[in-house]
Formats: structure tokens, sequence, C-alpha cells
């Protein structure tokens, strides 16, 4: 076994217009100070990462990673969320998503695809420059508008998307073959690939493409009353990233699982900040460690109620007394008697 690296904390949700948080260098140091060791970089955001740069020149990605470890830390996984969403996107919700694109591509999907697609693969030789060995993702949609169809869906319509979906992916994977990266999908709701029968539908159309791995999300999971602990069973073999974060779901006479189009904290299902939702990280982290889970526990603060800088506080010493570092031997070896094979067929009662 292995013991689970951490506390990291993911950048996104804290980065901001005033200081400490509108500088790499800063916020990174804030970080060390709260305690973390590691860091989950948005490449979406320049204030953080340059990821062309990163990709086409290792001086700059030495340079990089040598300022973030003159903070004390450690970068866990490139994120590419919102360039991954934009890989595949039905056209419903091109308004909404065109914000996540630079200026001149919006309002042209088939530029804003091309660009997603090349940004995703930056990150791929950016991370091999870093000497990272997984980094994060969103898969994308062309099927969620149908996820509760009426009407219902035309026969061969999942077949058709999926087969579209691993199409676009399938060459963006072979690049992070050849870089040794992982890619890792965070399940979710939104994206095609949102529970585990979502995901074994993608897998199989990429040919159980190796580096087409998972991203660990409880929250998600809760939001979707799906068996949190049985999906680490299922697919501990592909999961290389974790996002520590919490939800609660409290379903009422007038409110379930879609949550009425109200706002997250009028939601049934809500993320909390880590610690206050109903996830059992203690099973979590336990089940992870057996695994054999070798990658970084990353914190991720989404909460409707808790301040933002409160919820770091608190989910650095948080994961830091979930870790479990594990045992190098088992609590019975006092009393082991040795053995050998004369010894075991003797007990055994043969001759």
């Amino acid at each position: 076994m292995k013991t689970i690296k951490g506390p990291g904390i993911f950048l996104a949700q804290f980065l901001g217009d005033q200081p400490p948080f509108n500088d790499l260098k800063s916020i990174c140091t804030w970080a060390k100070s709260l305690g973390f060791v590691g860091v989950q970089i948005p490449t979406w955001d320049a204030r953080c990462i340059d990821l062309q740069k990163a990709a086409e020149s290792k001086t700059y990605a030495d340079e990089l990673k040598g300022l973030i470890n003159e903070c004390g830390l450690e970068i866990t996984e490139l994120s590419t969320h919102l360039q991954g969403q934009l890989v595949a996107t039905h056209p419903a919700f091109d308004v909404m998503f065109d914000g996540f694109a630079p200026e001149g591509i919006r309002n042209n999907p088939k530029a804003r695809t091309e660009w997603a697609v090349q940004q995703v693969k930056y990150a791929a030789k950016a991370s091999q420059n870093l000497g990272l060995n997984a980094s994060a993702t969103f898969s994308g949609s062309l099927l969620w508008h149908t996820f509760y169809p009426w009407p219902q869906r035309p026969a061969g319509l999942v077949d058709t998307g999926f087969g579209e979906l691993a199409k676009r992916w399938l060459p963006i994977l072979n690049e992070y073959e050849e870089c040794g990266v992982d890619l890792c999908y965070e399940i979710h709701p939104g994206e095609d690939l949102h529970d585990g029968i979502t995901y074994e539908m993608f897998l199989e159309k990429v040919n159980n493409h190796s580096r087409a791995c998972l991203l660990y999300d409880p929250s998600h999971f809760i939001l979707q009353c799906l068996d949190y602990l049985e999906y680490i069973d299922n697919y501990h073999e592909r999961i290389r990233a974790f996002h520590v974060k919490d939800a609660e779901f409290n379903p009422t006479g007038k409110q379930g699982v879609y949550g009425g189009y109200q706002s997250w904290i009028n939601r049934a299902g809500r993320f909390r900040s880590t610690g206050d939702g109903q996830v059992d990280f203690k099973a979590v982290f336990s089940k992870l460690s057996a695994y054999d889970y070798s990658g970084w526990a990353v914190m991720e603060w989404e909460c409707a109620i808790k301040h933002p800088e409160d919820g770091a506080r608190e989910g650095a010493v948080f994961i830091k007394d979930h870790i479990i570092r594990v045992t190098e031997k088992a609590f019975d070896d006092f009393a082991g008697t040795g053995s050998d094979e004369q010894l075991n067929r003797s007990i055994l009662g043969l001759s």
C-alpha cells in the first residue's frame, strides 16, 4: 500500500482580483500558510500558467515548477476542466459555454472545438514537462439534454453520441499516451460521463484506452444517490486523481434530485465545505488507501454557506487528519512462528 499525498488545493475557486489571490506566488504562499503542500493548477487562468508555453518550453515549465517549489508546494495536476467541456458541446449550450473560450472564437463552434482540443493536448505535453503523471478534465457533452428524455430518445441516439465523443477524445488520449500522462475525467452531472455506466460506455468506445482514467469526487455521487464507496470498488484501478469535496442531499415533499431550478442554497442537494456534508471520508480514505491509490487528495471548495477562506483553512486540517499513513507490517506479526514448505505440509497433514 501507499500513503496518499496531500493536502492539496484546487486554486480555481480562490483566484480573484485582490491579494493574495491575484498572483500565483502570493496565492501559493497563502496556501502553504494554511498547511497545504500541493496545488492543482487551472490552466485557463493566465495568472497561473501560460499553457502553450509550458507545453513548448521545458525552460518555462521548470521556472514555473521552481516558483511553486520555492513556496514549499508541489503541483498536483493541471486542470483543463473548462477546455475539456468545449471538446464536445451541444448547440443548445453554445451561448452559455462561449464564455469559456477566448473572445476571438466565440460564436464559432467549430473554431472553439478545435481550440479546446489543442488546449487539452497542450496540457499533456505541459504535464510531461512538469514531471506530472496525471491531469484532470471534463468530457463535455453531446447528450446531456436527453438524460431524462421527453419525448423518448430515438433508437441508436446514445450509441451515436458516444461514438462521436470517442472520436473527438481518442486523438487526445493518444497524445497523453505519448507523454506518459493519465487523463482523469471528473465524473460529473452535465457531462456525458456522469456515472459509472456512462464511463464504461465511453471506455468501450475508446477501446479501453489505458489513459482514459478517473478523477474521483464523491460529492457528485451524493447528489445522484449513487453508492460512492462501491464506486471505488468498481473503478479503483482507473482512479488517478481525487477531489475532496463534500455534499448533502436532503429531499423534501417539494423537491428532490433535480432541485426545482433553485439556487444552490435552496436546493435539496448542494455542495458543502469539506467536513460539513454527508460524505463518509473516513471510509473513502480507507478504501483508496487499501486499493493502493498513490495520487493526491486535493480539496475543491464549493459551498453556498461557508466563506471560502474558512473552508480552505479547515480543509487543509481535515485532509491531513484523514490521510492514513499506511502500515508496512501486519498487526499480528509479533505472533508469527515462521514458515517453510515442510512445516506448511505438516500443518496440512501432508506427508
